[in-house]
């Protein structure tokens, strides 16, 4: 077992409530319960001694790792290949049909053997709230329970079990055709004691898992050149969708590090506004318009509940429930991964000022009037409530789309947002006749496009430049012609991307900015963000440079991990960086495909 294994060698498995990570080795090194921001029960990928961790794999690691997903679903097969046979674990969890929202979650770890024989042995080392709460352990017939405060936790098998110290162990040997596995069940202080698991039961579980999954992938509409990559994606995005609320999580980790070694380590286990709404589109294009009507209906309550209250409509993110409250701590005692330090739980960024997602708000409501149609009176007065407002306190500095921590700038992206709230506004009310000061809002869009123009653009750079009167280029503006801001063929945006080819562009990976030339306020370097690069792609191919935008998104493909999911950043040597998997990446990797995907079509006459 690797103390640290790389970050890409991991695959994601969940039941729309929490979500567990599991190493190529066969190791549970990520899951925190009862829900996904909740405190972790294992954290050996955030330090290896004090994180805990449950592995169930052969007893001798002289073989090769494997890792696929069970096909159109969620279901994680790792494979162990050796002289003296092939085994396979199985990992999956079950979603509650019902979306109800439950403290009881529980991972199931088949085993078998499919040619020879095989020894697995299993341990089981939770360390719960963060490594910080101790637990007892009692081990009887029907399993082992590990009790911490306030929550307990299940590991029942199909085989014995041992004490460890205040851990267990368990060993089994499998023929070829045999199998068998472990469960691990988490729910509140002494609440029911599971059924022990059996083989029939097991693989019973199992098709039912893979029947919800190809079920729900049935709906897609999607009939591009992409499919296992832009399906994987959809079922990632499903996986981060917080099922009671309909809130979309920015990953599924904490603390994973943007650069090894460095301080650039967040807690992504929340719902940002701004990747939350840009989910919609992606989600519309594949079909999933429940999913994305369920994101619209959680935004728009967040507006609705600051009825009567002071201050800003919106906050940059919440957690999954809604609530505003998201403290920023660190795990003093935890050391990192790979020693990247501080390790940090919350996000102190939930505080700053962000302006672009009044932007991106209006943009996922206005997407469909499947969703738009959908709304409440009361959800209509809370928009117009919103924009009422914005219309006098869009012309601020404020922290950025990356929430850099070193000063407030007028950042143009954020220009460009405004710019969107107000249109999409205006489309909304004139569309569906709502009542609105449409003369108002028109008025505020007309200024923010002109202020945009006249001092967001650099004469020097030829482009648009991060923030205004400087000259540093950002890739956060390749949404401009996304969002309608500005034609994807006008001459000022063929100089933009050109200048963004030469300053951001690395071997077709693309870098958010130059932290050099624009201080944000941390120490350190980081890798190119692939959520920018696969913006780059819908970008070129919407500007008509398709063999650039083909080869680039063909490449991008080569930094999938083996099972097709992506971190939020590729480091120099390739590596992927950051919490894992993103969500961010994964809907820019749909935008990218089916704009792409309209583009050759268009150009082959189809």
């Amino acid at each position: 077992m690797d103390r640290y294994p790389p970050i890409a060698e991991h695959g994601l498995v969940g039941d729309l409530q929490t979500a567990a990570l599991v190493s190529s080795q066969g190791v549970v090194d990520w899951f925190a319960a009862p829900r996904f921001d909740s405190p972790s029960i294992f954290a050996a990928l955030l330090d290896h001694d004090r994180g805990g961790y449950m592995r169930l794999a052969p007893e001798h690691s002289d073989g090769t790792c494997k890792q696929l997903y069970y096909p159109d679903t969620a279901i994680l097969v790792t494979r162990f290949l050796s002289p003296d046979g092939v085994g396979e674990v199985v990992d999956f969890m079950a979603p509650d049909r019902t979306r109800a929202a439950t403290d009881r979650h529980t991972l199931v770890r088949g085993v078998r053997a499919v040619r020879g024989t095989v020894d697995f042995t299993l341990e089981c080392r939770p360390r719960f709230d963060y490594g910080r709460a101790e637990h007892e352990l009692e081990l009887g017939e029907s399993g082992a329970l590990f009790r911490a405060p306030g929550i307990d936790g299940h590991l029942q098998a199909t085989f014995p079990l041992e004490r460890d110290g205040r851990d267990v162990r368990g060993k089994v040997t499998l023929n070829a055709g045999e199998s068998g596995g472990a469960v691990f069940t988490v729910c509140a202080s002494d609440g029911e004691t599971p059924t022990p698991p059996t083989v029939d039961g097991l693989n019973g579980q199992f098709d039912e898992v893979a029947q919800f999954w190809r079920h729900w992938l049935s709906r897609s509409h999607y009939r591009g050149r992409w499919p296992e990559l832009v399906h994987r994606s959809a079922i990632t995005l499903k996986l981060l969708t917080y099922a009671p609320t309909g809130a979309l999580i920015a990953a599924a980790t904490t603390g994973l590090p943007e650069q090894v070694g460095g301080e650039r380590n967040w807690d992504y286990r929340f719902t940002w506004v701004r990747d939350g709404s840009l989910s919609v589109r992606a989600m519309l294009d594949l079909g999933f318009v429940e999913e994305a009507t369920a994101f619209v209906h959680w935004l728009v309550d967040r507006l609705r509940e600051r009825k009567g209250k002071e201050g800003e409509p919106l906050q940059t993110m919440y957690r999954i429930d809604g609530s505003p409250d998201l403290p920023e701590e660190t795990l003093d005692h935890f050391e990192g991964y790979r020693g990247s330090y501080p390790v940090r739980i919350g996000n102190g960024a939930a505080d700053q000022l962000q302006l672009d997602i009044y932007g991106e708000a209006l943009y996922a409501v206005s997407q469909g009037a499947e969703i738009a149609q959908q709304a409440s009176f009361e959800g209509w007065q809370a928009l117009t409530r919103t924009l009422d407002w914005f219309t006098g306190a869009w012309d601020r500095p404020d922290e950025g789309i990356w929430e850099t921590r070193g000063g407030r700038q007028d950042f143009t992206y954020s220009r460009v947002m405004s710019w969107v709230a107000f249109d999409h506004g205006l489309r909304l009310a004139e569309y569906f006749r709502r009542p609105a000061d449409l003369e108002r809002w028109r008025k505020a869009r007309d200024a923010v496009f002109e202020q945009i123009m006249e001092r967001g653009w650099s004469e020097k750079e030829r482009a648009f430049v991060q923030h205004y009167d400087g000259k540093v280029l950002d890739a956060s503006l390749l949404l401009m012609p996304r969002v309608g801001f500005i034609a994807p063929r006008d001459p000022a945006w063929f100089s933009t991307l050109d200048a963004m080819d030469r300053k951001l562009v690395s071997d077709s990976l693309v870098y958010r900015y130059d932290p050099a030339a624009s201080p944000d306020g941390l120490r350190g370097s980081e890798g190119t963000f692939s959520l920018c690069t696969f913006l780059y792609v819908d970008a070129l191919a919407r500007a008509g440079r398709l063999p650039q935008a083909r080869y680039t998104f063909e490449k991008m493909q080569t930094y999938a991990n083996h099972v097709g999911l992506f971190a939020e950043e590729v480091g120099p040597s390739g590596e992927q960086l950051g919490n894992f998997p993103q969500a961010f990446t994964h809907l820019s990797l749909i935008m990218a495909a089916t704009t792409l995907d309209e583009a050759l079509d268009a150009e082959n006459g189809r």
